[in-house]
């Protein structure tokens, strides 16, 4: 499965979060970041192992709106969610593996977190417009 890019790809990013499958892994980076650019290769290799969930790339100069309310301040800063809600947001460190072991560990079933930004699905309308 390819890593969606809401700013190039909306309509397909669209299409695919309305079929509400697998879940939602979201990296949030900067063009400007080459931490970002060195951890693009193993996050799309990851899409590539795993293509039941949808693996979004934003960039949050390009696409802020996809933040909702929140910030990020360190990079690479991750959003996880499922159908019902948001199982985490936060800042990782750049090795592959630790985002590996998460979306591992949340596949199964995983509780709902309070914050981070709304779903990706109903977000990105307001991002095509």
């Amino acid at each position: 499965m390819p890593v969606y890019d809401p700013q190039h790809d909306t309509p397909a990013l669209q299409a695919r979060l309305a079929r509400r499958e697998g879940l939602v892994i979201a990296c949030y980076c900067a063009a400007w970041c080459d931490t970002c650019r060195q951890y693009r290769p193993d996050f799309d290799g990851l899409a590539q192992k795993w293509p039941q969930h949808a693996f979004v790339w934003v960039d949050i100069e390009e696409c802020p709106e996809l933040l909702d309310d929140e910030d990020v301040e360190n990079f690479p800063t991750i959003l996880v969610q499922s159908q019902e809600g948001n199982l985490f947001f936060g800042t990782m460190l750049p090795y592959i593996g630790h985002l590996e072991k998460l979306v591992a560990s949340l596949q199964d079933a995983a509780e709902v977190i309070e914050g981070g930004p709304g779903q990706l699905g109903t977000l990105l309308p307001a991002a095509a417009q």
